[in-house]
């Protein structure tokens, strides 16, 4: 069986944010991982949670949307195998991923709606 890596994306950025932890999983092929991802948001009781995976030198793709008032739904690719649940109290959205496979090895992220929709952490470089 293979070995499949997986990596979270950590941001630091003030106001409504996302936490996701450890930094990497490793995990076996048919295996399952469940990447945890807690948030904070002053839109609580209206929250709306992405994941998306991004693979070496390709773009993210969305693979979900979560709602703290419903299920939210899967993007096409990303049904079966792939599942999270809004926990409103806990303020998280585990992503799981069953049966795994070699091309599940990717970095996964997780965002909140004002992040999608323009509320930007922005990092500057110095020069």
């Amino acid at each position: 069986l293979g070995t499949i890596s997986v990596f979270v994306y950590l941001p630091e950025c003030t106001g409504d944010h996302v936490q996701q932890q450890p930094e990497g999983v490793i995990a076996t092929e048919g295996g399952l991982v469940t990447l945890s991802c807690q948030y904070n948001t002053s839109a609580n009781n209206n929250a709306y949670l992405f994941w998306y995976k991004q693979e070496e030198n390709d773009f993210p793709k969305h693979m979900l949307t979560r709602f703290s008032f419903g299920s939210g739904d899967n993007a096409g690719g990303f049904k079966g195998r792939f599942d999270a649940s809004l926990n409103a109290k806990t303020q998280s959205v585990p992503l799981t991923i069953q049966r795994l496979q070699l091309s599940d090895s990717a970095l996964y992220y997780c965002a909140l709606q004002p992040t999608v929709a323009g509320n930007l952490c922005t990092l500057y470089k110095n020069l």
